[in-house]
């Protein structure tokens, strides 16, 4: 590889505007777990803005090794595309075993579990059916 001096300037601006958009990202999503109050409220700022932060430093890479290389240079999309996809199943994920975690300690602060639909209840029951 050579030096940054074969990139052209308007390469590293825009490079530059990514990482700095990636920083502030990263620092909002700071800011929100340190911030809200309970785990449910803490969970959403890291997961939703770090992807974004992830994206913008993706977009970076891709646009500096390319202009680098003068050929494109796409093979950091996957990173980022399986980012985007565990990201979100292990917010859920989270989400899920604390609500179990807090429903098994009694808090009465969290909503109730939902309780399937049963087909065969008292409720419905005909005639027949008493017997």
């Amino acid at each position: 590889m050579s030096t940054s001096a074969s990139v052209p300037i308007w390469v590293e601006v825009v490079v530059a505007v990514l990482l700095l958009a990636s920083a502030v990202f990263s620092v909002v999503a700071a800011m929100g777990l340190v911030r809200l109050k309970d785990f449910f409220q803490r969970m959403h700022p890291p997961a939703l803005v770090s992807t974004w932060a992830a994206w913008c430093v993706t977009l970076a890479s891709i646009v500096y090794f390319s202009a680098l290389d003068q050929r494109p240079e796409l093979h950091v999309w996957l990173i980022i595309i399986l980012l985007s996809i565990t990201v979100p199943v292990t917010s859920i994920l989270l989400g899920r075993a604390a609500l179990f975690r807090g429903r098994q300690a009694g808090n009465k602060a969290l909503p109730p579990a939902l309780m399937p639909k049963q087909t065969g209840s008292a409720d419905n029951a005909t005639p027949d059916d008493a017997g």
